[in-house]
């Protein structure tokens, strides 16, 4: 249905030029990092129709920390949580059995922080597991209202029995059994407005 083109999404400036060369109506921008990066930002200033979050909207997944500190500030229920700048303060509470990321064990907790950390600037976000269904819930926002798009369930957990590690994804389904009607309309009223 469509022409694949060779374009490094990263180069704004090439894509733009390219959207008007070839009279684009809408640019759908999907995967995270362009998102995080502004590029519908940059393809709006440039008058060329896109779909997507700004860069700004585009931290409530691209950035932990600023979703789970817009989630406190909110009253929108969310796992235990502290952030960290430092390897050795992380390790810390982790140790203190206040929570872990991914990890089911301390050992892990701590092989994932210091993997984190040989990056430097790096922050770590340190939550309580909770242990259930996880679904994803997207809504199309204006700024003021926000209408129900769609419900999807990935298969996050690698290996029988979800003994693996987190993976990126191994497939979805829709609508996720997870998140009925009751479920649907308190996700509506307590996160989403």
């Amino acid at each position: 249905v469509a022409d694949c083109v060779a374009l490094d999404v990263a180069d704004h400036a090439a894509v733009i030029a390219f959207c008007k060369q070839h009279k684009v109506d809408l640019v759908m921008v999907g995967p995270e990092a362009p998102l995080a990066a502004g590029l519908i930002d940059d393809l709006a200033a440039a008058g060329v129709r896109a779909f997507g979050p700004t860069k700004a909207a585009a931290q409530l997944e691209s950035s932990k920390g600023f979703t789970k500190d817009l989630c406190q500030a909110n009253g929108i229920p969310t796992a235990a949580y502290e952030r960290f700048r430092e390897a050795a303060a992380a390790k810390a509470y982790v140790r203190a059995g206040k929570g872990v990321t991914v990890a089911m064990t301390v050992a892990e907790a701590e092989d994932a922080i210091d993997a984190l950390f040989a990056t430097s600037g790096a922050e770590a976000v340190v939550e309580d597991f909770l242990e259930g269904e996880e679904a994803s819930f997207f809504v199309l926002c204006d700024g003021e209202t926000a209408q129900p798009l769609a419900t999807a369930q990935d298969h996050k957990r690698a290996y029988d029995g979800d003994k693996g590690p987190n993976t990126g994804g191994m497939g979805a389904y829709s609508p996720p059994p997870a998140l009925t009607a009751v479920t649907v309309a308190r996700t509506m009223d307590e996160i989403i407005r």
